[in-house]
């Protein structure tokens, strides 16, 4: 049964295991989000949930983004967003999804987007080496090198690892291991890193690709 849930990176901790081991985990504060609109076969081809996440003033939406919560009697959200999910007819507008749809030993699949490096030489951004610190190298010795021959083929190749914008990437880390739920605290800890700053909005979803 695919199943997911929007959440929010807290922070990275650790927790010790019955048999004294330590295991890293990424904290993620996941629900309770609200089903703003239930999508099925029937109606729009494909089953789906869109759910809301994170309570958002009035003021800070615009008029078509309101009309969706007014319709479906939901408080507004910062977050909207649709995940494709089985058993829509489970759910009905209003509902919410919580922390508890995954339990521990569980694997997922978790999207987000990294953290902004903003505009990064070659040496941060694809791991290159430095230049020589010898005599006739430089002034700069951070730079890309050689862009290739003279005249031949007298131009750049396209895809050629140069300095640019860092980060900011949808990335999915896969098969990341569900520890431990703690629905009091709308909590998920999962073992391992996962992507994006501490606050950034991550969506949780059953691994597509479990061992």
């Amino acid at each position: 049964m695919h199943k997911a849930i929007i959440g929010r990176k807290v922070g990275m901790t650790q927790i010790f295991a019955e048999d004294g081991k330590v295991i890293p985990v990424t904290v993620v504060e996941a629900g309770p989000c609200p089903v703003v609109q239930v999508k099925t076969v029937e109606t729009d081809g494909y089953n789906a949930l869109k759910l809301g996440f994170l309570e958002a003033k009035e003021k800070s939406l615009n008029k078509p983004e309101l009309g969706q919560f007014k319709k479906a009697g939901v408080k507004p959200c910062k977050v909207l967003k649709e995940v494709r999910i089985d058993g829509v007819e489970n759910y009905a507008v209003g509902a919410e999804v919580k922390a508890d749809v995954f339990s521990a030993g569980e694997r997922v699949d978790v999207a987000g987007v990294t953290k902004g490096h903003g505009y990064t030489g070659v040496i941060k951004r694809w791991n290159q080496h430095r230049l020589k610190e010898t005599h006739g190298v430089g002034p700069v010795h951070r730079e890309p090198g050689s862009m290739g021959a003279n005249s031949t083929p007298s131009r750049v190749f396209k895809h050629k690892h140069l300095a640019g914008q860092y980060g900011v990437e949808n990335v999915t880390i896969q098969n990341l291991e569900v520890v431990r739920v703690d629905l009091a605290r709308n909590a998920i800890l999962i073992k391992g890193a996962i992507p994006g700053p501490k606050g950034s909005v991550v969506t949780i979803a059953n691994s597509v690709k479990s061992k």
